[in-house]
């Protein structure tokens, strides 16, 4: 797990790494912004996140912000953005053969949205957030370059229209659910060194929740790229099992 988390750290963008080594007054862009707003959310967390504080960060009027993002939902948008934007380096960083197999391509792209994702936890809920409140056609070009980057390689595969599409909402499922799942919150008391009582598991009414009980320690476990590959094999064998 120690090594899933520096891998996490190790995948943080570029942008955002130059971002702490400019002067408080260096030029404004986008991308800039965007990368002290994630910067501020991997900090604090989302409820940190407004105009005033990006503003603040950069040594500016919020207002001058406007020009960038015309709102804070737009920004948050662009957190959206800035994380799919990371993918991309990620996968540009780690590039594929000269003739990639379609399976071994769509494992490369979970475990690189993985990491990402890990990288920047309180930025991952807005991954299911924006998705419900931003039509489709009025997402960042970097998210739609992600679906249509699975849709090439089910192509590839030889997947017919009709169940490319069914797959490619199974995988996003399963990729961002994974994410989510990981990333739940489920230690009661940091301090305490019993896993019991750090789960909180005596909370937890004995003859209604036995299993839950049970099961607990291991849920709390994090899967890592293991069981995300694990469940991405499962879901091909499943709606793919035919494809070359």
């Amino acid at each position: 797990m120690a090594k899933n988390h520096k891998d996490a750290e190790q995948g943080r963008s570029a942008s955002v790494r130059r971002i702490r080594h400019q002067g408080r007054n260096g030029r404004l862009s986008r991308e800039r912004v965007l990368a002290t707003a994630l910067e501020l959310v991997d900090r604090e967390g989302l409820s940190a996140m407004s105009m005033r504080r990006v503003g603040a960060e950069l040594g500016v009027e919020a207002m001058t912000l406007y020009r960038y993002a015309s709102s804070k939902d737009a920004m948050l948008d662009g957190l959206v953005e800035a994380l799919y934007l990371e993918l991309d380096e990620a996968l540009a960083a780690d590039p594929a053969g000269a003739e990639p197999d379609w399976r071994a391509e769509l494992h490369r792209v979970a475990r690189a949205t993985h990491q990402v994702a890990m990288a920047h936890p309180h930025v991952v809920p807005l991954l299911a957030t924006r998705m419900l409140a931003v039509p489709l056609a009025r997402r960042p070009l970097a998210v739609l370059k992600d679906h249509e980057r699975v849709l090439v390689l089910l192509e590839q595969a030889e997947v017919d229209e009709s169940t490319a599409s069914i797959v490619c909402r199974a995988i996003t499922a399963w990729i961002l659910g994974y994410a989510f799942v990981e990333l739940q919150a489920m230690v009661a008391n940091s301090e305490e060194t019993e896993p019991a009582f750090r789960l909180g598991l005596h909370r937890m009414p004995v003859q209604e929740l036995p299993r839950l009980r049970k099961t607990a320690p291991a849920i709390a476990e994090h899967g890592g790229p293991e069981g995300l590959a694990a469940g991405l094999d499962a879901l091909l064998d499943r709606f793919a099992p035919n494809a070359r």
